[in-house]
Order: structure tokens, then sequence, then C-alpha cells
């Protein structure tokens, strides 16, 4: 690590700390060419997860906005936002666990209606709506079918 003060390219660390709950680490170090001492950071490099949206534009992977996106959904159903925010958590650590750096949002919308299903039909039907993008009620009508058929089978 060069030295800030005196460019020299030796320093030895003096104290190591553990920072933004282990998230990062500070490090105090010594120039041995200057003797003065200076702080490092050390953190884990994120690498940005690209979303791929229908119109082909890009834009970097925001987890807050697709949990507002499920709370709309969800809207005056008894679901619990500690549930959502845990399905967003879990969604966001697959697409990321898949080490894909460009994702459809294909695939993100399925793997919250996936989740949706299982925890409340209703936000699942209201969430399919918009992200299917029903033209019409004929449409709007097969999903609810598929949905009531799955249900049968149960």
């Amino acid at each position: 690590m060069k030295c800030p003060y005196c460019l020299h390219p030796e320093s030895k660390v003096q104290d190591t700390r553990s920072t933004d709950e282990g998230t990062s680490i500070r490090r105090r170090r010594e120039c041995l060419g200057c003797g003065r001492r200076f702080t490092t950071y050390e953190k884990v490099e994120s690498v940005p997860l690209i979303v791929i949206k229908k119109n082909g534009q890009r834009e970097v992977f925001n987890p807050d906005k697709l949990l507002v996106g499920i709370i709309k959904s969800c809207e005056k159903r008894p679901v619990q936002l500690a549930k959502l925010e845990r399905m967003v958590q879990e969604i966001e650590k697959e697409l990321y666990n898949t080490m894909e750096r460009e994702v459809p949002s294909k695939v993100i919308g399925e793997l919250v209606m996936e989740r949706l299903q299982k925890l409340d039909e209703v936000a699942y039907v209201r969430f399919a709506s918009v992200y299917r993008d029903f033209k019409d009620l004929h449409s709007f009508m097969e999903e609810l079918q598929a949905l009531l058929t799955k249900n049968v089978a149960k």
C-alpha cells in the first residue's frame, strides 16, 4: 500500500479492526519511508447485478424497487412485511448465486410469482396481472383457471 504522503510503496499494519457489522476491515498503517500513519479500509468487491427489462433497457437490480412492487400486490392482504422482505432477500440471493451478471426481468418476475403463489393467491393474481400484462379478461381468466386447476390437484 503506497503512503498517501510520500508515496513510499511499503507500509506495515499497526492495528486491524472490523467495522460496519463485519462488512469491512479498517487498518491503521505506518509508512516505512516517512513514518507517518494512515488508515485504509478493505471490503469485498460487489459486482452489480443488471436487470434486462422487457424493452431491452438495462438497469442495476434494486431490491427496494422489487419490494415496493410486491407490497403493492399485497395491499389489504394479511401478509406480514417481514415475510415479503425475506422473500426479496431470498430472490436476491438466488439471483447472485447464479453467477450471471445480467438477468432478464422475466426471471425475476417468475421467482416472485412462484413465491407469491405459495404465500397469498390473491397477491399472486394481482402481481401476475401487472407482470404478465393481461390484455383482456380472457387472458386474466386463463391465469385464474390455471390457479384453480392447480389447487384442485392438491
